[in-house]
């Protein structure tokens, strides 16, 4: 991708955040991780609402640089790209945020555990997972409520397609079971960030 290209697809991103929390010395960067539908976004949002952090949604992001997206490889590849150059410049900036996306493969995560460390932001990794039965009812119910302003596209059977591809975090994580009480780790979190 051209560099002009990337830098005013960064600045797209950029411009569709909501506000940016004050900058801090050494920012969090929480990086997400699970299968559609175990509750990764609604994880993000409980942990914003107790700490100042940007929340990068992926499933959001793409539609703002592909309005039809079609979530083909070369697609994806675009999107992670310029994500990963938005991270950069918000960490540069000293912004604390999370990045909620599948993150499924240790290959795809070790590029995030590089720019933590470039950048020296406190890195912390979170496993978001629920029963199959709940995730199944929770993809069902999203698909039907269509008015409801869904920023992912995933089904079942992108679910059950992923699943495949869920590989271990070789590092040190949270693991949240968002079927259960979510407030522990929500805590631990939250502790470890203002230490």
């Amino acid at each position: 991708m051209e560099h002009t290209q990337l830098a005013s697809e960064v600045q797209r991103l950029t411009e569709s955040l909501e506000q940016l929390p004050e900058p801090v010395v050494k920012p969090a960067f929480i990086v997400v991780s699970g299968l559609p539908g175990t509750g990764k976004s609604y994880f993000c949002s409980q942990l914003a609402q107790r700490l100042p952090l940007v929340i990068l949604e992926s499933d959001a992001l793409r539609k703002v640089l592909f309005p039809s997206p079609n979530y083909s490889p070369p697609e994806s590849a675009h999107l992670f790209q310029t994500i990963h150059r938005l991270i950069e410049r918000l960490l540069k900036r000293g912004i604390p945020l999370i990045l909620d996306a599948t993150n499924l493969s240790e290959r795809e995560r070790e590029h995030l555990y590089r720019i933590a460390d470039r950048l020296d932001a406190k890195l912390i990794l979170v496993r978001v997972e629920a029963p199959p039965e709940v995730v199944q009812e929770r993809l069902k119910a999203r698909q039907e409520e269509v008015n409801l302003v869904n920023k992912s596209d995933a089904d079942w059977a992108v679910y059950q397609k992923m699943k495949s591809s869920v590989q271990k975090i070789r590092h040190n994580h949270y693991a949240v079971d968002t079927s259960r009480d979510i407030t522990p780790v929500l805590d631990k979190i939250v502790r470890e960030v203002r230490r």
